[in-house]
């Protein structure tokens, strides 16, 4: 048995089908002149660009428009003007076209692999997928061909580029294992919007398993069986045929209010990170949307996004959720996260540092900007502010004072908006012990568990050696969890949680009878919590 993480639920009984990556070796290439070189990069960059269009396509009826974005991106960095006149620089000094490629490629993947921020060092991988496209074009390999594997095939490789996963008939994949990855990795992120299980994480995956052997993926537990016996067959056909059914079952909870056997109302809201996950949350059953990520619509791009940017984004959200509340989080960035026109330093310990709405609030222009275009949004629907890493009621004070003087500006400049309700997100030790304080400033609370179990148990989620003490029933993160509901309750303010705690079937029952509001989940979890919440007395 192999062991990984879990990263997509279900189970998958197949054949296994490895994938190898391809040997792009470039070293019998002769440099012609730099004009006859920067030719040819520009014909590899156009021809990646028609390919990845196709592809966004195929992944937009495979997986929807949320999980094309993911290759939208690649067309971003590949449309960058610095990326490409990096490329031209190294073929000015005597590369080849191909050389460029994987050294300016290099550059870009080493700096985001050295990166804090998960989301951010996943870019190395989009990175990398770039870097192999080209070099693959420029030496006219064709790139692995996985869109007409045999019915019942479990897809085995290092990692799936999200190029690679564009390929993938779900009709024919039962399961994915990858080497490399984790549960918010593109390989992950695309295999739950496929319903196809995952197993990531499975070291020497494509050296262990052998192509055409007899595997079953367990994408609940993190598991890989090999050539698995008539008991283990049985076994996990019967618990395949259980969750299909169960699953099934779920969609009785579409469209039912989220009420508990004693009759206590909750809601179930999605997170989203763009405009168009909107969509998803709707489609999923969601009641609103309890986080809305805006960081994202900072990534990827040469420039600030505008105030009129941010607009269109925030009202889109608005008018598609149709009165529903809209939880918008402002700008969660920092030290930890890259993004080159913001001039960010780089921090020994950024999770301690410059970032969220303490680099909002020393960078007045960014955050007026931000909250500007959410009040103008917000007269399309029932749009809240929520503020992220506060640890102080001063920060909150200070924060309130730029949304009034906001308000002024608009107000004076004609513009119409709606002054929108104030939150907090509770994702420190510091904000959950003062959360009694916080109570008589804010009107509503978002508990964030996912940096609250970090930061209350001082460990870091990526570090193998002490990942296990990443849990959040630990009992000082699940008292930081019930102080912060219970001084919620006594002020008379909404509480809800957008961490994944928030589905955790674990945590539910104690999250109801504490008094939470309102859960907010990924979108596929959304009808599963529900289901939860009912169950509860």
């Amino acid at each position: 048995m192999l062991k990984g993480i879990g990263a997509s639920q279900g189970f998958g009984i197949g054949k296994a089908v490895v994938i190898k990556d391809t040997e792009l070796d470039y070293s019998s290439v002769k440099y012609s002149d730099a004009g006859s070189e920067k030719a040819r990069l520009h014909k590899a960059a156009d021809d990646f660009v028609e390919e990845t269009k196709l592809q966004i396509e195929q992944v937009k009826q495979s997986a929807g428009e949320e999980e094309a974005e993911i290759l939208e991106g690649h067309l971003m960095m590949l449309q960058d003007p610095f990326m490409l006149s990096q490329m031209e620089d190294n073929i000015d000094q005597g590369a080849v076209a191909e050389s460029a490629v994987d050294t300016v490629c290099t550059m870009f993947i080493d700096m985001f692999s050295g990166v804090d921020d998960e989301l951010t060092r996943q870019r190395a991988s989009d990175v990398k997928d770039i870097k192999d496209n080209l070099l693959s074009l420029l030496l006219g390999i064709k790139p692995v061909d996985i869109s007409s594997v045999e019915h019942g095939s479990v897809l085995v490789a290092k990692d799936f580029t999200p190029s690679m996963t564009s390929q993938i008939n779900k009709e024919n994949v039962c399961a994915i294992i990858t080497e490399v990855g984790g549960v918010t990795s593109h390989s992950a992120i695309l295999a739950r919007a496929m319903g196809i299980p995952a197993v990531l994480s499975v070291l020497d995956a494509t050296e262990k398993i052998t192509d055409g052997e007899a595997v079953i993926a367990d994408g609940f537990k993190g598991k890989v069986l090999l050539n698995p016996t008539p008991t283990q067959l049985d076994e996990y056909t019967k618990k395949q045929t259980a969750y299909l059914k169960e699953k099934e079952s779920l969609n009785e909870y579409f469209g039912k209010q989220t009420v508990t056997k004693s009759g206590a109302v909750k809601k179930v809201y999605g997170n989203i990170g763009k405009a168009e996950d909107a969509q998803n949350v709707i489609q999923n059953g969601g009641e609103g949307i309890g986080l809305f990520r805006t960081e994202f619509l900072f990534m990827d791009r040469a420039h600030e996004p505008t105030e009129q940017e941010q607009f269109e984004a925030y009202s889109t959200v608005a008018k598609a959720m149709d009165g529903k509340e809209v939880i918008i989080r402002t700008l969660d960035i920092g030290g930890d996260k890259a993004i080159d026109y913001l001039s960010i330093e780089k921090e020994d310990n950024p999770f301690l540092g410059h970032r969220a709405i303490r680099y909002c609030l020393d960078n007045p222009q960014l955050f007026k900007t931000q909250l500007r275009a959410i009040l103008r949004a917000a007269q399309f629907g029932d749009i809240k502010i929520m503020l992220p890493l506060v640890t102080t009621v001063d920060e909150v004070r200070r924060a309130k004072a730029v949304i009034a003087e906001c308000a002024d500006e608009l107000e004076s400049e004609g513009l119409r908006y709606r002054l929108a309700p104030v939150g907090v997100m509770i994702e420190t030790p510091s904000a959950a012990l003062i959360s009694d304080l916080l109570a008589k400033e804010v009107e509503f609370f978002s508990i964030g568990t996912n940096d609250l179990t970090g930061y209350t148990m001082a460990v870091d989620r990526g570090n193998a050696a002490v990942s296990n003490l990443y849990d959040v029933t630990q009992p000082s993160v699940l008292r930081a969890i019930e102080m912060t509901v219970k001084n919620a309750k006594a002020a008379g303010i909404q509480v809800g949680m957008c961490g994944e705690a928030a589905a955790d079937e674990r945590l539910i029952p104690k999250l109801v009878e504490w008094g939470l509001d309102e859960f907010s989940v990924t979108p596929s979890s959304i009808l599963q919590t529900r289901k939860l919440i009912c169950e509860c007395e």
